[in-house]
């Protein structure tokens, strides 16, 4: 009775630390193009006020889930520990930067997290950027050595002509755990700035 009864604290613990942190992330809600000031005001959010007539960014201050709210090219990241919000000297938003993920994680983690991003993509009619030379990130022995090489592979995304996005997993070691293998994903959304015309 005793062991159920500390299991069931433990699980019971386990289950407030998971809704504690789904209520405390923050929900950040946009798309390009959009008052900055507005995206504070739609999103449930740590996003500092507006600098006025400067280009410049916010960035939160607690773990942030992004839904990039275009009606034909959304898709939604998990909590990220890292968000910015980059808006031009009229306060529009240009362009988010995040780390979807709350730590630095093992490999099949990252790459879980990579591969659910890509199908959001593809299944919101995004289109695979010079795929000949930047190949989607696959959970392929050839691409899991490149990423434990450190050689930070990269996709590249298109929404029509309106969006870009790089997508990219690094490799990560922690400070004092030279031995402990982590990695870290990158996703930059912006307008194009390589071309305009994906490759098949």
């Amino acid at each position: 009775m005793f062991v159920s009864l500390g299991g069931a604290v433990l699980i019971g613990l386990v289950c407030l630390s998971a809704y504690r942190l789904a209520r405390c992330a923050d929900h950040v809600v946009l798309t390009l193009g959009e008052p900055y000031e507005h995206v504070r005001k739609q999103s449930r959010s740590t996003l500092p006020p507006v600098v006025p007539r400067v280009g410049w960014m916010g960035v939160l201050t607690r773990p942030a889930q992004l839904r990039f709210s275009d009606p034909q090219y959304g898709f939604a990241t998990p909590a990220a520990r890292f968000l910015s919000v980059k808006y031009d000297r009229d306060g529009m938003v240009e362009g988010v930067t995040l780390s979807p993920q709350v730590d630095a994680l093992p490999l099949d983690d990252a790459l879980a997290i990579v591969m659910d991003l890509q199908d959001q993509l593809r299944h919101a009619h995004w289109q695979a950027f010079r795929a000949s030379r930047w190949r989607p990130i696959e959970n392929t022995a050839d691409f899991r050595r490149a990423i434990r090489n450190c050689d930070d592979p990269t996709s590249y995304w298109n929404g029509g002509a309106k969006y870009q996005i790089a997508l990219d997993i690094r490799c990560f070691r922690p400070e004092g755990q030279r031995d402990k293998e982590r990695f870290l994903i990158t996703l930059d959304l912006n307008r194009p700035w390589m071309g305009d015309r994906p490759d098949d």
